[in-house]
């Protein structure tokens, strides 16, 4: 007796005589099943193949309108009176800085991509400091209403003063650019990291809380196994922020204190009127900022498991 029939035969012995024609279609089910041959596993050079395929297809459209815009910037910038330089004419005088960032010929006589580096070496230490107060901050407001209703009112008002508000103050407390670019930083990313975070703790579900009397754990192991893991999809919304802001401010404050960041860059090729080398950097500092902002997602996303703040 084949398998199908087998089968057929169980069906019949718990549910009693089928109907023909619901045996016949049972029957011709179990038959296909059997005889089905199972597919063959997918070469690695296919998949590759698709993955390259899915990549250009979710590419073209950017790549599309990039083209066009180039275009029309061309045809605007190519006349005689034009004020801004058209891409043929950044590619011709700004060419090293395009296609050698990492040259050194000198102090001040450096590629792009040793300024981007010295900028990024500052955003990471203010940032850094920013997360870390930020997220301990955060934390001790969205957890106390006493700290909430004492230092809420004050981080609000903190909030909106403008970066490079700060820049004096700084300067005059530590006496160097150095320190006082990173403080810029540090006061302009920390806010989005407290808010965020503590939304946040406050929207903690109860039985999470319960959980954690019940099996009377401390403020430490508290912090770490509920409050931390249950916030963080608010916690990266805040660094995603946060980062977008430290690489804003970084730039404008590089431009007063000086120094070899891409601030100062900008600022010196202006005094230059070398506005072909402003518009390289301008492409230089988008596509990082654009860099870390994936790079945080990134790690937000596999923290939290694609799990989005609500």
């Amino acid at each position: 007796m084949s398998a199908a029939a087998v089968k057929l035969k169980l069906v019949e012995t718990h549910a009693g005589p089928l109907p023909p024609r619901v045996a016949a279609v049972a029957a011709a089910e179990h038959v296909r099943k059997a005889e089905a041959v199972p597919p063959a596993p997918t070469k690695p050079a296919v998949v590759f193949a698709r993955w390259i395929g899915r990549g250009i297809a979710q590419a073209l459209p950017a790549l599309i309108v990039t083209l066009v815009l180039l275009l029309i910037w061309e045809l605007a910038c190519s006349g005689p009176k034009a004020s801004l330089p058209a891409p043929s004419k950044i590619w011709m005088e700004s060419r090293d800085l395009i296609t050698q960032p990492f040259f050194v010929n000198g102090p001040q006589d450096i590629g792009l991509g040793w300024r981007i580096l010295t900028s990024l070496q500052r955003v990471a230490i203010g940032f850094g400091l920013a997360a870390i107060v930020g997220v301990l901050m955060g934390a001790l407001v969205g957890q106390s209403q006493w700290a909430m209703r004492g230092l809420d009112p004050i981080f609000q008002v903190l909030r909106t003063v403008p970066p490079l508000a700060w820049l004096p103050i700084s300067l005059a407390a530590f006496r160097d650019s150095a320190p006082s670019a990173i403080f810029v930083i540090f006061i302009t990313a920390i806010w989005p990291v407290i808010i965020n975070t503590a939304v946040g703790i406050r929207n903690i579900p109860q039985d999470y809380r319960n959980v954690a009397a019940v099996l009377r754990l401390n403020h430490a192991e508290f912090f770490w196994r509920i409050m931390i893991p249950s916030a963080a999809p608010y916690i990266f919304t805040g660094l995603r922020i946060g980062i977008g802001l430290s690489w804003l401010a970084i730039v404008a404050a590089e431009m007063l204190t000086g120094g070899v960041g891409i601030g100062f860059f900008i600022w010196d090729a202006w005094n230059s009127s070398k506005l072909s080398d402003i518009v390289v950097a301008l492409i230089y500092i988008g596509v990082v900022g654009f860099v870390l902002d994936r790079i945080v997602a990134a790690l937000g996303t596999l923290a939290t498991r694609g799990t989005a703040a609500a």
